[in-house]
């Protein structure tokens, strides 16, 4: 899934790659997909998109925009992006095919649900729009004042996984970043914000801050594919990769549990959970 960190690592290598490349070829939808999401007919993409040239990129929260004059391709959530070489093989089994001048290409194919948003300049899209906008880390303004009033401003009986990763309190901060976040503040998933104290409250916020800052200066989490099929470099603590083996910490078998419609992953000695919490 792209978040936070794997948007900035995309829209980095858009930038290093695809810029002032001209798009000759489109094909939006070729292999349906019950959950890949487009913004409005994805047949007309390539009369929309061929002819123009990418002209840059940008990241805000869990999307990664490729900017192709007065249009923007905005990707999301379960988009698998690669690039290839001319030459290079490319799999039919795929939600977006886009072809340059050059011959080189990118797929793009959903693993679970995702988006490819096709927006232009004029076009008011709510979604795109709340996750550009509304602050976010590494913002300056994403202090913990701001965080504060994200708590004081939401139900308290949340469980302390539904306030970081749903309702887009956070743009860009999932299920995937949570794991980490709640491992290095030492807070359990399943914890009502209620019950934490103020300096557990302080260490979830200086622990959003920095984990994200980590997993984006190592070019995102070991879980999660660049363009080039690469994984991220940051080693993730808690994830699929690390389910069963010891915490780096206190040495407990990590664990794995379904909650709200996903995965948690924690650690028991050092995630500590009352259920009557």
């Amino acid at each position: 899934m792209i978040e936070l960190p794997e948007s900035k690592c995309l829209a980095d290598q858009f930038l290093k790659v695809l810029k002032n490349k001209m798009v000759l070829n489109v094909i939006a939808n070729q292999s349906p997909h019950k959950f890949a999401f487009f913004s409005g007919d994805p047949t007309e993409y390539h009369s929309r998109l061929a002819g123009k040239t990418i002209t840059g990129s940008d990241s805000f929260g869990g999307m990664a925009e490729l900017q192709i004059e007065d249009l923007k391709l905005v990707f999301f959530d379960g988009v698998n992006i690669r690039y290839h070489y001319a030459g290079d093989p490319v799999s039919q089994k795929n939600q977006m095919y886009i072809e340059f001048d050059d011959s080189t290409s990118i797929t793009c194919a959903v693993q679970m649900y995702g988006g490819m948003l096709l927006i232009d300049k004029n076009e008011d899209n709510g979604f795109y729009k709340s996750s550009k906008y509304k602050i976010k880390p590494p913002q300056l303004e994403f202090n913990e004042t701001y965080f504060d009033n994200l708590i004081k401003n939401s139900k308290q009986n949340l469980s302390a996984k539904a306030f970081l990763a749903t309702e887009q309190r956070i743009p860009g901060l999932g299920n995937g970043v949570l794991q980490d976040i709640l491992f290095n503040a030492k807070i359990h998933p399943r914890r009502k914000i209620e019950t934490l104290s103020e300096k557990e409250k302080q260490n979830m916020y200086e622990s959003v801050v920095q984990t994200i800052s980590d997993m984006t200066a190592n070019g995102g989490r070991d879980t999660e594919k660049d363009i080039f099929g690469v994984n991220g470099g940051y080693k993730t603590k808690l994830s699929a990769k690390t389910k069963d083996k010891s915490c780096p910490v206190c040495g407990n078998a990590i664990i794995r549990e379904a909650y709200l419609g996903g995965n948690i992953y924690y650690c028991p000695g050092c995630q500590i959970y009352n259920k009557n919490s």
